[in-house]
């Protein structure tokens, strides 16, 4: 299962977030664990940041893809504050040292700041000019903000779940009309949806877990994408296997009456 971004290329439609990674040294070896058992089942999209431990979740996916690189798609995102155009260079710069790569895939602004997008930009096109970066795109934009960026933006990560379903009341029609996928963060609302029972009726009724009708309803869109973050290679494998997951039209009702879509236009929320 793929996601389509602007310029052609096709990238896997479940990958693997990497937020509160790296935070707990007794957590390490398990967490690159997680990650290289995510690459071998086709969980090949890696998402990570700068902020993330201060850059030491950068650190952790260099070590988890050494050796690997050129089986993953590669994503990234500079803090607001150093998203000016010659920051946004050296911010990139060091995230390479800490990820042991000489590219990006994907290179996103994380939100939006003090500093204008279009200074942003500049500093994402000498990127790509650079070969420093293959792609760039912005995170937690809402729709006025997305206005402003030209057409090379290939995605925008943002929160959204079952319990977040805001956007798809304007945000996600335009990234549809535009051919631009979503990227969502949090899909399972940080293991807070687990407790619903809506969802362990529908999951009963699939022989799934909670955890992957959250997922497999993130991916019923062609042009959304998710990154839920597995720390155990039993997390992961249990996240891959929602790729395969169909939901029913009843399903589908039911987790409606449950987490009803919004009835008009909302901020876009974030995390």
């Amino acid at each position: 299962m793929t996601v389509t971004l602007p310029s052609g290329e096709s990238i896997p439609a479940l990958g693997m977030g990497t937020w509160m990674m790296a935070e707990r040294p007794a957590a390490r070896a398990s967490e690159i664990a997680a990650l290289r058992e995510g690459l071998d089942l086709g969980l090949t999209l890696i998402d990570t940041a700068e902020m993330y431990g201060s850059g030491a979740a950068e650190t952790l996916v260099g070590e988890a893809v050494a050796g690997r690189r050129d089986e993953v798609f590669l994503v990234s995102k500079v803090l607001p504050s150093n998203a000016s155009a010659g920051g946004v260079v050296r911010a990139c710069e060091a995230s390479l040292r800490r990820l042991g790569t000489d590219r990006l895939d994907l290179y996103l602004l994380h939100w939006r700041g003090s500093v204008p997008l279009a200074q942003t930009v500049e500093g994402f096109e000498a990127l790509v000019a650079a070969g420093k970066i293959r792609h760039w795109g912005v995170s937690n934009l809402d729709l006025s903000d997305l206005d402003e960026l030209p057409g090379a933006c290939q995605t925008n990560q943002i929160l959204y779940n079952l319990s977040r379903r805001g956007p798809e009341h304007d945000l996600l029609p335009w990234h549809a009309s535009v051919g631009m996928p979503i990227m969502a963060y949090s899909p399972v609302e940080q293991g807070r949806l687990l407790g619903s029972p809506v969802l362990a009726s529908v999951a009963a009724r699939h022989d799934a877990t909670p955890a992957q009708v959250a997922l497999a309803w993130v991916l019923r869109l062609p042009y959304v994408n998710a990154i839920p973050k597995a720390g155990t290679v039993a997390h992961v494998r249990e996240n891959a296997a929602a790729v395969s997951l169909r939901l029913s039209a009843e399903d589908f009702a039911e987790l409606d009456r449950a987490f009803p879509p919004p009835d008009g236009p909302q901020p876009l929320e974030m995390l």
